[in-house]
C-alpha cells in the first residue's frame, strides 16, 4: 500500500505537469479557440468511448441524468473556450495566474450548491486574491481582455467542479466524462452549424496543428482524466488538491521555457501571481486542518 501511494503521488505530479502543458499547446496550435476546443473534445470523447467499450461499462442513464451531464458538458466546453481564448489574446502566464482563482470561486459556490455556511477565512482569502489580481491589473493593463477571460474561465471551472462533485457520488467517472464531452461537442457543433463555420476550410488543418491536437485530446484530456481517477483511489483529497495547485506554476515555467521573451513578465506580476497561488494553497491547508479537527 505505501508503495502504491508513492507511485500514485509521482503519477499525480506527471498528470498535473501534463495539464500545465495544455496551456503551451493552446499557444502552439494556430486554430481559433472555438475550433481548438471542438477538436479537443471530439478526440477525447472518441478515446473515452473506446475505453468504455473495452471495459464493458454500461452507458445507460435516466433521461434526467443524461440531460444534466450534457448541460454540464457545455459548462466545461465554455471553460476551455475562455481559457484558450485568454491565451490567444494575452499569454500563458497571465491566463494561468488568473485561472488559479478557481479554487476560491469554488469556495464561494459550494455554500450555494451544498447549503454550507460561508466561512470567514475564505472571505478573507478572497480579498487577498482580489488584492493579487489588482496588482496584475495595474502592471499588465494591456492584457485586460485576457485577464477577464481567464477569470471567467476560472469561474466556469469552479462551477463545473462543484456540479461534478454531486454527479461523482453516484455515477461512474468515465461515463460522466463521456457524456459531458459529448454534450460539449454537441452544443458547439450546433453553434458552428448555424454559424456557417462548418466549411471545407474548417477541416483543413496543418500537420503541426493536427499533431498537437492529438496530444491535447489524447494525453492532456483522455489519459489525464482517466489516470487522475486511478490515483485518487490511493491519495487523500487534500494531497490531490495541493498537488493540482502546482498546475499554474508548471504551466508558467513551461511557457517561459518554450516561448521565452513573450512569456517573461514584470516582477510586480510575479508578486501578484504569488499572492494568488499562496492564498489558494493556504485555503487548502485551512480546509484540511478544519476537517481533521472536526473528525
Amino acid at each position: 500500500m505505501p508503495n502504491d501511494k508513492l507511485k500514485s503521488y509521482f503519477h499525480l505530479h506527471l498528470i498535473v505537469f501534463v495539464w500545465g502543458f495544455t496551456a503551451v499547446l493552446g499557444k502552439l496550435i494556430t486554430l481559433d479557440a472555438l475550433s481548438l476546443v471542438w477538436y479537443r473534445m471530439l478526440i477525447a470523447v472518441s478515446i473515452i468511448f473506446f475505453y468504455i467499450k473495452l471495459r464493458k461499462i454500461s452507458l445507460v442513464l435516466t433521461k434526467r441524468m443524461l440531460v444534466a451531464f450534457l448541460i454540464s458538458g457545455l459548462v466545461i466546453a465554455l471553460h476551455w473556450f475562455t481559457f484558450f481564448q485568454a491565451i490567444k489574446v494575452s499569454n500563458i502566464s497571465v491566463t494561468l495566474a488568473c485561472l488559479s482563482t478557481g479554487a476560491l470561486f469554488a469556495a464561494i459556490l459550494e455554500p450555494v450548491f451544498y447549503g454550507k455556511k460561508i466561512v470567514l477565512y475564505e472571505v478573507l482569502f478572497g480579498l487577498l486574491v482580489v488584492f493579487g489580481l489588482g496588482i496584475i491589473f495595474k502592471v499588465e493593463g494591456n492584457y485586460v481582455e485576457g485577464i477577464l477571460l481567464a477569470l471567467t474561465s476560472a469561474f466556469l471551472s469552479a462551477s463545473f467542479s462543484v456540479i461534478n462533485g454531486k454527479f461523482a457520488k453516484s455515477n461512474d467517472a468515465a461515463v460522466i466524462t463521456f457524456y459531458e464531452l459529448l454534450g460539449g461537442v454537441g452544443f458547439f457543433s450546433i453553434y458552428l452549424l448555424f454559424n456557417g463555420s462548418f466549411t471545407t476550410d474548417f477541416f483543413k488543418i496543418s500537420m503541426n496543428d493536427l499533431l498537437w491536437l492529438l496530444v491535447l485530446g489524447s494525453v492532456c484530456t483522455a489519459y489525464a482524466f482517466l489516470a487522475s481517477v486511478k490515483v485518487m483511489k490511493f491519495l487523500t483529497p487534500y494531497t490531490v488538491m495541493l498537488t493540482i495547485n502546482l498546475e499554474p506554476i508548471y504551466g508558467i515555467i513551461l511557457g517561459v521555457l518554450v516561448f521565452k521573451e513573450s512569456e517573461k513578465m514584470s516582477s510586480e506580476f510575479y508578486i501578484g501571481a504569488s499572492i494568488i497561488l499562496a492564498t489558494v494553497v493556504l485555503n487548502g491547508i485551512m480546509k484540511n486542518y478544519k476537517k481533521r479537527k472536526t473528525n
